[in-house]
């Protein structure tokens, strides 16, 4: 029996460690960003719906969303001044998405200029 019970744990090992594997693979993935975002830079933090881009303050739009880094989203409370970000508009020409820009991703906007 004790035999048997080694195996067992030797295979849940093995299933755990594939698992953790896995989702590391995720979050090295470069997300899609909108091929019609602009990009621009946050400027000082304003009272909701607003938001200070490239030196102009925007309207956020109703559902509006905001992406971190890691592609999470987050509230306008958090989005931090001076971040590098890509957005696009609604048809109010209120920001509908909003994405903070990765080191990755701001080398790939600067290639394309």
């Amino acid at each position: 029996m004790r035999h048997g019970s080694s195996s067992v744990r030797k295979l849940l090992l093995l299933l755990m460690v594939a698992c953790l594997l896995s989702t590391g693979t995720g979050y090295a993935q470069l997300r899609t960003l909108p091929a019609n975002a602009k990009r621009t830079t946050v400027g000082q933090p304003q009272m909701l719906p607003y938001v200070e881009l490239g030196g102009k303050v925007v309207r956020l739009a109703p559902g509006g969303v905001i992406y971190d880094q890691n592609n999470r989203t987050i509230v306008h409370g958090a989005l931090p001044a001076d971040a590098d970000v890509v957005f696009t508009t609604d048809m109010h020409g209120d920001v509908a998405r909003m994405y903070i820009l990765t080191p990755q991703e701001q080398a790939q906007f600067n290639q394309r200029k």
